[in-house]
């Protein structure tokens, strides 16, 4: 088995959504900052990096989704944000 340069893309990108999802079970992370999303997106994004060279559409389906997924959690949290500014 050949260890490309895209499986080192794809192995940290699991590693992030992991380690993201551990935090988050263990109280060190709330979904509502944005590292959360962020973590996620990237982590997502470096799969589907990995899966346009190997691709597999079972896993692109759920990466994808993944990433708009945590796209969505960042356009909320600068929602938050703005509405948090507006009210002092």
């Amino acid at each position: 088995m050949d260890y490309a340069w895209h499986d080192i893309l794809g192995n940290i990108g699991v590693i992030f959504i992991l380690v993201t999802y551990l935090a988050l079970q263990l109280g060190r992370l709330t979904p509502e900052r944005l590292v959360y999303s962020l973590v996620n997106g990237l982590g997502a994004a470096l799969i589907l990096i990995s899966l346009s060279v190997e691709f597999n559409m079972s896993a692109f389906l759920v990466e994808a989704a993944w990433l708009v997924i945590s796209i969505f959690g960042v356009v909320l949290y600068g929602l938050r944000l703005k509405n948090e500014t507006r009210e002092k």
